[in-house]
C-alpha cells in the first residue's frame, strides 16, 4: 500500500511539472511576439462563391512597415503586448499606436463578435478551455476586435496556436466593403527562427438574424515578422514611454466596462467622428474625461 502511494505521489508530482513545463514554453513563445519587427502583410481573395457575376473580389493587398511590440503584462497568467508602427523617414518617423494582443490562460469570459457593432457575451466551461490560452485582440483605441481560444503546440521543433473566431471587416476591407458583415478569422501565430508569422485562412461571411450563414468569399492573409534590432525602433519605444499612462487609463476604463459581462453593442461615432479620433488627440485629458468618451460610445 506504501509503494501504490509512493508511487501515486511521484506521478502527480511528474504531471504537475510536465504542465508547468508546458506553461513556461507557451509564455515564452508569446513572448517571442515582441520586440522590432519589419513587418510585410500580404491578402489576397482566392475564392467567391457570390451568385452575382458582376461581383468585383478585393484587390491584393500587400504593405509593409517597421513595428514595435511592447510588452505591457507579465503576469502568472496574462500577457499583454502593444504593438505600434514606426513609419516614414527613419530621421522624424511618425508613430501609430497599432492594435494590441492580451493572452490570458483557461480564461472562461469571452466577447464573441456578432456583427454590426455588436459582441456577445459567452462564458465557457472550465473544462472546455484547461491548458489554453485566449487570444484577445483590441483595434487601435482598446476597443474589442476578436478573441478566441486555443492551445500552444510545441512539437518538430515548431511551436504555434491556432484558432478560429469571428471578427469585424479589416480596415483595409471595411471603408470599400459593404456586401458581408462578418471576417471569420482562422488563426495561426508560429515563432520562427527569423521571428514569427501571422498565417490567415479567412471567410467572408453576410450573417442576417435567423438565417443560416452565408459565405461570400475566401481570403488568405500572411503577415511575416521578421526580428531586426531593437535600436531601429527606438522612437516608438519613447513614444510608447511617454503616452504609456494615457493608454493605462484608456485600458482601465475598457476593463472595467468589459467586467460588466454582458452583451456589449458600440456606436460607429459619436459627434460625428469614431472613437480613435476622440482619443488620438494632442489635447490634455484626465482619466475621467477619456473614461466618459468612451462610455458614450457604449449604448444602453
Amino acid at each position: 500500500m506504501k509503494n501504490l502511494t509512493v508511487g501515486i505521489l511521484i506521478l502527480f508530482v511528474s504531471i504537475s511539472i510536465n504542465a508547468q513545463n508546458k506553461k513556461s514554453k507557451d509564455k515564452n513563445a508569446i513572448k517571442n511576439m515582441c520586440g522590432c519587427f519589419e513587418v510585410t502583410f500580404n491578402f489576397a481573395e482566392t475564392f467567391n462563391y457570390s451568385p452575382d457575376e458582376d461581383y468585383k473580389p478585393s484587390k491584393n493587398k500587400i504593405s509593409k512597415g517597421l513595428e514595435w511590440a511592447q510588452l505591457v503584462t507579465d503576469d502568472k497568467d496574462k500577457i499583454s503586448i502593444q504593438h505600434i508602427l514606426q513609419v516614414g523617414n527613419p530621421a522624424e518617423p511618425m508613430i501609430v499606436k497599432h492594435w494590441r494582443q492580451d493572452w490570458v490562460y483557461q480564461n472562461t469570459d469571452f466577447y464573441m463578435y456578432n456583427g454590426d457593432n455588436n459582441w456577445t457575451f459567452t462564458e465557457k466551461d472550465k473544462k472546455d478551455v484547461k491548458k489554453q490560452w485566449t487570444q484577445k485582440v483590441y483595434q487601435v483605441d482598446d476597443s474589442p476586435r476578436y478573441e478566441g481560444s486555443g492551445s500552444w503546440v510545441h512539437v518538430d521543433g515548431k511551436s504555434y496556436w491556432e484558432n478560429t473566431t469571428t471578427a469585424p471587416l479589416p480596415r483595409r476591407e471595411y471603408t470599400k466593403r459593404s456586401d458581408y458583415n462578418i471576417t471569420l478569422r482562422g488563426n495561426r501565430h508560429e515563432i520562427t527562427d527569423f521571428g514569427w508569422v501571422h498565417d490567415q485562412d479567412n471567410s467572408k461571411i453576410i450573417r442576417k438574424s435567423g438565417k443560416e450563414d452565408v459565405i461570400l468569399a475566401k481570403e488568405k492573409g500572411y503577415n511575416v515578422y521578421k526580428k531586426v534590432a531593437d535600436s531601429r525602433c527606438k522612437a516608438a519605444e519613447d513614444w510608447w514611454i511617454t503616452n504609456t499612462d494615457k493608454w493605462q487609463s484608456v485600458r482601465n476604463k475598457w476593463d472595467e466596462v468589459y467586467g460588466r459581462n454582458k452583451d456589449l453593442s458600440l456606436s460607429a461615432k459619436v459627434d460625428n467622428m469614431p472613437l480613435y479620433k476622440h482619443l488620438f488627440t494632442d489635447k490634455k485629458m484626465n482619466e475621467e474625461e477619456m473614461a466618459a468618451i468612451i462610455e458614450s460610445f457604449v449604448k444602453k
